[in-house]
């Protein structure tokens, strides 16, 4: 456990350094304007998941977005196309074959999104362009060094997956969010401390909303319905087996962060497609996605929150798999019928706590926008609920969660000296 704690702190530390390694053909020192553009509306999410890393134009300014949108299409191809169908139910082969096809989109998917951050850094920060390099050639270079760099940022998380700790593509999206997180504080309190700011009570009100908000999102990722489950007792020579009853626990938020990296992943797209409009040259439809403030994004983003969360929880979790298992350890649940009675169950359970979850799950995805519209400042606003705030709850959770499992395996009582961590892994029954 020491050595994958310490390979994912190095791979974290790689990835933080390059987020600060500036393209070729850049002046650095001539990114001031087109970093305060970088931090607005829908740019400024887009720099959230890359880190701080689009705003100060790096190799990894396009972060790892583009492998998220080549998985949601892939995963979608694993529902409508047969192919795919066939491949995901081939086991370890079809899975290998599934992530080569997803590494070959993120490389269509990342020149995509490079040319038009290409485009972007030429509306908006011309002058930081060193005037040898020609047109073409800075295009092409810019593009196979973002393109490089995506997949670089891809391989971080694959081998923290692998050799670290916790899911690496979560992970690398984590720290970078959480980098920018001392900064925000500072900077929302330095601006509610002015004369025109509301003072320090404000600020102070604002960070009890946040604390409560934490709070909730803790409720949501480890918020759980118990279903009953007997098992008939079984003689085997002079021992007796079964006769004990458990639960299986449900979770209200199975689908974890995922459904709200999948939704803004979507609404990144038609802002990659205009080449990242600001809001201020958007119009229409248009401007729509390149506000975040605005109604009908949070409405859009609201539904697509909702529609993930319960596409990607068919996508884990599957009912009819579950009632077979019981079944075959002499296992019901107490008043259903074992088989299909009791995946039909076990399922319409599922829908039920995952309906309110996702209600809940979109009203914390449009918090940022509403902050922003209250006049938070921007920075903060990102971390006053929604993405940033659920993918850190949910992430850090998660990974801690992971630690202690290995450490258990390990016959060690658990991460903190006084045992297991409360509230996460509930004591054995005694």
């Amino acid at each position: 456990m020491r050595s994958r704690i310490l390979t994912t702190l190095l791979l974290v530390l790689i990835y933080r350094v390059g987020s600060y390694i500036v393209l070729p053909g850049i002046d650095a020192n001539l990114l001031h304007q087109f970093s305060e553009k970088s931090n607005q509306g829908i740019l400024g999410l887009f720099n959230m998941f890359a880190g701080g890393s689009f705003s100060r134009a790096s190799i990894f300014a396009l972060g790892i977005m583009p492998f998220i949108s080549a998985s949601i299409a892939i995963q979608l191809l694993t529902i409508a196309v047969p192919y795919f169908q066939k491949l995901q139910k081939e086991g370890e082969s079809g899975r290998k074959k599934i992530n080569q096809f997803t590494r070959i989109l993120t490389v269509v998917v990342t020149g995509f999104q490079a040319s038009a951050y290409v485009a972007f850094l030429k509306n908006q920060s011309s002058g930081a362009i060193i005037a040898e390099y020609g047109t073409f050639f800075f295009w092409l270079t810019t593009t196979i060094v973002l393109t490089a760099g995506t997949l670089f940022v891809m391989w971080l998380g694959e081998k923290i997956t692998d050799k670290g700790i916790g899911n690496g593509t979560s992970i690398i999206i984590m720290v970078g969010i959480l980098a920018r997180l001392p900064q925000a504080l500072i900077q929302e309190f330095t601006s509610r401390t002015t004369e025109a700011g509301g003072g320090l009570l404000v600020f102070l009100i604002e960070l009890a909303v946040f604390i409560f908000i934490t709070i909730g999102l803790i409720l949501l990722v480890q918020g759980t319905r118990k279903v009953p489950v007997n098992y008939a007792k079984r003689i085997v020579g002079n021992k007796q087996f079964g006769g004990v009853r458990q639960f299986i626990p449900l979770k209200v938020n199975a689908a974890g962060v995922m459904p709200i990296i999948f939704a803004q992943a979507i609404m990144f797209i038609p802002a990659t497609a205009i080449g990242f409009a600001t809001s201020d040259s958007a119009s229409g439809f248009i401007r729509i996605f390149s506000d975040h403030t605005n109604g009908w994004y949070n409405v859009i983003y609201a539904v697509l929150v909702i529609v993930f969360t319960y596409f990607y929880t068919a996508l884990i979790f599957n009912p009819t798999q579950m009632a077979d298992e019981m079944k075959r350890n002499n296992g019901f649940v107490p008043g259903v019928k074992p088989g299909k009675a009791t995946a039909d169950y076990i399922g319409a359970v599922m829908d039920r706590i995952t309906l309110p979850g996702a209600f809940f799950l979109a009203l914390v995805g449009i918090l940022p926008g509403v902050a922003a519209a209250l006049h938070i400042n921007s920075n903060f606003a990102s971390f006053f609920g929604g993405t940033s705030l659920l993918i850190m709850v949910g992430v850090i959770l998660d990974t801690l969660q992971q630690i202690e499992s290995q450490l258990l395996m390990r016959h060690y009582d658990g991460l903190m000296s006084t045992g297991r961590i409360k509230g996460r892994t509930a004591p054995a029954n005694v």
